[in-house]
């Protein structure tokens, strides 16, 4: 449920009725609410297919890592079959943690801290002390708890919901509706290529700040001039999501998708000419990001922490034999922490503001920003509010209906 503010506010802080040129934004308390985030964590994490990790980084048997999605801690690991699994990372005895660091490796199965249940690299309780005096006890019963788990562009997705919404639709789908089919994407054959750098920044503002700035691009000219110096429509204020199959182009003089314009590497094998010497983006709901240029592509991943804080982990990646190469990949690597660094700082920015009584109604949206008002009416169709009527106070339904 909403939040409700009962106390009146000053006429200065009442958002102005909307105009045929400007949308409402959400209220400021969708980000700084512990109870929305709350909502957001059972309604939208733990019900969508999230982006865990990288399968590469899961590389033999016996290697797992942990990863918070909602409320919950997800081990994903790599069975003896080389298959990758995903369970509730809970011992089903007494509900210990099973594994406690981010990352590791065992030998062959994976053994509770507390008091020694194990369990195979598939799940199943195999040994626990005293197990052989209870013949009753059903092993498979007390396996661990399973999570769906799908891979695609190289990396492992899961979801905790009961009944997982379809992957093709969801998450796949996302490609199609923003590139116009998901060929467009499989030419970059991200599956096959290698992690050149990953860094990994802890942003203080709330997710949903972060895709909002990630969508428009009516910030650009403003705070990335690096950026716009190699995609010039971007000072205009046009995101990359403008328009379905829409790419920016480089400029004239750049040669390649670096921090100074200069040439990067060879171009990836299965892209066709139309995408050469152009960059997309696209936003998978609700925490991935995927870039695409020709010689490499970059992908985002979001980890809601707290409501004013977000960790997310970005990964450049190359054709196998660029890094195997020890090729110098930093001014490839630099254009896009740049843009990284100078996103988050402003996302840090306008964190504060959210509790601010000047936004308690809201903020507005310019028509390049359009898709954003799309975005809110997503959050709160999965939080199951009806309107937005208290989210987006003085939007006229015209507003509410961005083309």
């Amino acid at each position: 449920m909403t939040t409700t503010h009962t106390e009146s506010a000053p006429a200065a802080a009442t958002a102005p009725a909307a105009s045929p040129s400007l949308i409402a934004t959400l209220a400021g308390h969708y980000y700084t609410d512990p109870g929305i985030f709350r909502q957001e964590q059972e309604k939208i994490f733990e019900r969508l297919w999230f982006c865990a990790v990288r399968s590469a980084d899961l590389g033999k048997p016996g290697a797992f890592r942990t990863v918070r999605i909602g409320r919950e801690s997800v081990l994903i690991t790599r069975n003896r079959a080389g298959e990758l699994r995903a369970f509730l990372n809970i011992c089903r005895h007494r509900g210990a943690q099973l594994c406690t660091e981010e990352s590791g490796e065992v030998r062959r199965n994976l053994q509770c801290p507390y008091h020694a249940w194990t369990y195979d690299l598939d799940g199943r309780l195999v040994a626990a002390p005293n197990l052989q005096k209870m013949p009753d006890i059903d092993r498979g019963e007390r396996s661990l708890v399973t999570v769906p788990l799908r891979e695609w562009l190289g990396y492992a997705w899961v979801c905790l919901a009961d009944e997982p919404p379809s992957f093709e639709d969801t998450v796949i789908g996302a490609a199609v509706e923003r590139l116009g089919d998901a060929a467009c994407l499989d030419r970059y054959r991200t599956e096959g290529l290698a992690l050149g750098k990953r860094l990994t920044y802890d942003v203080r503002a709330n997710w949903k700040l972060i895709i909002e700035n990630f969508m428009e691009c009516y910030h650009c000219g403003t705070i990335h001039p690096e950026l716009t110096e190699v995609l010039p429509e971007f000072a205009d204020g046009f995101a990359a999501q403008y328009y379905v199959g829409h790419g920016a182009a480089f400029s004239e003089e750049a040669t390649g998708f670096t921090v100074d314009g200069t040439e990067g590497f060879g171009r990836l094998p299965g892209i066709e000419d139309t995408q050469d010497r152009r960059y997309y983006a696209i936003t998978v709901r609700p925490q991935v990001f995927v870039n695409l240029v020709p010689d490499h592509v970059i992908v985002h991943r979001m980890f809601p922490m707290a409501p004013d804080r977000t960790v997310v982990e970005c990964d450049w990646l190359y054709l196998p034999e660029v890094v195997d190469s020890g090729a110098d990949l930093s001014k490839s690597v630099e254009l896009f922490h740049r843009v990284n660094t100078q996103d988050f700082d402003a996302c840090e920015r306008t964190q504060p503001a959210m509790s601010s009584r000047a936004y308690r109604t809201g903020g507005v949206l310019v028509p390049s920003e359009h898709h954003i008002g799309a975005f809110h009416h997503w959050v709160t169709d999965c939080l199951g509010e009806t309107g937005a009527g208290t989210a987006r106070r003085g939007a006229s339904a015209e507003d509410r209906d961005p083309a």
